[in-house]
């Protein structure tokens, strides 16, 4: 099963700092990454859940790559 971020949470991660909402999705992250690892060990693993573990830790990379692009500012500008 996915942490998706519901209604109620993601009001108060605005309350979060940048620093504190990248370190909270860095955790998820390896979170995530930890269940699709267990999951691939098992002889009998649920490849749909595997499957949807994996596209969930990839959208929490891109929205954490996203984070990072704010947090440094643009070196062209």
């Amino acid at each position: 099963m996915t942490e998706r971020v519901g209604p109620d949470e993601s009001a108060a991660n605005e309350d979060l700092s940048p620093v504190e909402r990248l370190a909270l999705m860095l955790t998820q992250h390896r979170t995530l990454d930890q269940k699709i690892v267990e999951l691939q060990s098992r002889p009998w693993q649920n490849q749909l859940l595997v499957q949807r573990l994996k596209k969930e830790k990839l959208r929490l990379k891109e929205s954490i790559q996203r984070l990072k692009d704010e947090m440094i500012p643009d070196l062209n500008a």
